[in-house]
């Protein structure tokens, strides 16, 4: 109970300084979501353990932070990749009114998304052990989301691939990459270049701790057609 109070008290402060308004409810699931996540990454690797204690803000915070940049006419995602839950569980804590499905392929995180959904009570998301390529996953899901969310390390070439059977006809791409971004968006642009209606680039600097970016983080969030 004291590390969740911890980790609530991290949390209003980064919402309050970054001016983000989510309510009392959203903020208390946010911090039990990193508590069970802390206790299952004794079992199950779910992020990396020299990262336990920046958890809040490496983790949950920029999670449910990147929902200021959603689309407003993103109404259901796919989080390709989720491992423990990211972006996925915090996007879906501070964007309730938003349906989504979380993927992975490893069964053992799977499961314990499962559980964190059950726990958190999350009636607005369900996690699929599939990988999103395979022709089961795309014949349940085709033409199904409006927007593709992605924190793994997965190449952005390999999102757009993943994407385009499941999308709508429009949909957004919408992923979290670190370092020179340039050699990976031109490799994606050359294959898929006339499925990118709009693509913006954002900075992902928040206060009080990387109001330079610091981290290097971006958000690539595409507007595509099939």
């Amino acid at each position: 109970m004291l590390q969740t109070e911890t980790y609530l008290m991290e949390l209003k402060r980064l919402f309050w300084e970054n001016s983000l308004s989510v309510n009392d409810y959203q903020l208390e699931r946010l911090a039990h979501f990193a508590d069970i996540v802390v206790e299952k990454n004794k079992d199950i690797n779910l992020i990396s353990r020299k990262d336990i204690n920046n958890i809040i803000e490496n983790h949950i915070f920029i999670s449910a932070y990147i929902s200021e940049f959603l689309p407003e006419r993103a109404s259901r995602f796919l989080d390709i990749g989720t491992g423990g839950g990211f972006p996925g569980i915090p996007l879906a804590v501070v964007k309730p009114l938003m349906r989504g499905v979380l993927a992975d392929s490893t069964t053992k995180k799977i499961g314990a998304v499962k559980e964190f959904i059950h726990e958190l009570k999350l009636a607005n998301v369900t996690a699929e052990n599939c990988r999103v390529e395979s022709e089961e996953f795309k014949q349940k899901y085709d033409n199904t989301f409006d927007l593709i969310v992605s924190r793994s390390t997965v190449p952005l070439i390999l999102l757009f691939r993943y994407a385009l059977p499941l999308i709508k006809e429009k949909a957004y791409l919408m992923t979290i990459k670190g370092g020179n971004l340039t050699h990976e968006f031109k490799t994606a642009e050359m294959k898929y270049k006339s499925h990118i209606k709009k693509s913006t680039i954002f900075e992902l600097a928040y206060k009080p701790t990387n109001v330079r970016n610091e981290k290097g983080k971006r958000l690539i969030l595409l507007e595509i057609t099939k």
